[in-house]
């Protein structure tokens, strides 16, 4: 785990804007949630547009939420070594190309990433300066109810994404920062607040932190 110390100005001890940040978590906590809102209120920050084999959900579009492919044409991009991290879910391929986070790098300007558990230990091994940010939901319960109340997969397919999200949620302690999402507004604002080095009081301690709904305590 890379301590959040790490991302203070070595003289000043003042936060520095993350050059990469992940924003990853359990399947239903609501990073598409953060995404849209963030791309919604705050052009500023750049986000990484990840490549999927799965068809397009009612009102997705090409290049906005995802670049949609064939299985062949994500298979040519893996052999050419195009992705920055990419895995299988659910019987589609998801990848983050490598490319444009690269070039965004090289800008400076905050960047982030929202991507499965997998492909953030993926970043952490390729890019070991990025900021990881677990974003988990308030109580085990919570997110049961999020994953059952969306009515679109058979009893089968929620069973297990329940048993991949237990095992992403005992991942939490691999991040930098836990945020626990009560309030999306507030996860929102506390993320851009990582992002850019806006002051978050109070100050970030201990080897990870925890941030819940406009309160930080200590991590679990």
């Amino acid at each position: 785990m890379t301590d959040p110390k790490a991302h203070l100005d070595p003289v000043h001890g003042v936060p520095v804007p993350a050059r990469l940040t992940v924003l990853s978590g359990p399947s239903a906590v609501g990073k598409s949630t953060v995404l849209r809102t963030i791309r919604r209120d705050r052009p500023e920050i750049w986000l990484s547009v990840s490549v999927t084999t799965r068809l397009p959900r009612p009102g997705e579009k090409h290049g906005r939420e995802y670049y949609f492919v064939t299985e062949r044409e994500f298979d040519e991009m893996v052999a050419a070594g195009q992705f920055l991290e990419w895995a299988r879910f659910a019987g589609n391929c998801y990848g983050t190309p490598r490319g444009p986070v690269a070039a965004r790098l090289r800008t400076g300007g905050p960047s982030l990433l929202e991507i499965d558990v997998a492909g953030a230990r993926q970043v952490r091994a390729t890019v070991p300066s990025a900021l990881l940010v677990f974003l988990a939901p308030p109580s085990w319960a919570e997110l049961v109810r999020r994953l059952t109340g969306r009515g679109t997969e058979p009893p089968e397919e929620i069973e297990r994404r329940l048993v991949v999200a237990r095992a992403e949620l005992a991942a939490e302690t691999e991040f930098d920062i836990t945020l626990v999402n009560t309030s999306i507004d507030e996860v929102c604002s506390q993320l851009v607040a990582l992002m850019t080095a806006q002051p978050v009081s109070p100050a970030l301690g201990g080897p990870a932190g925890q941030v819940s709904a406009g309160q930080l305590t200590a991590a679990r």
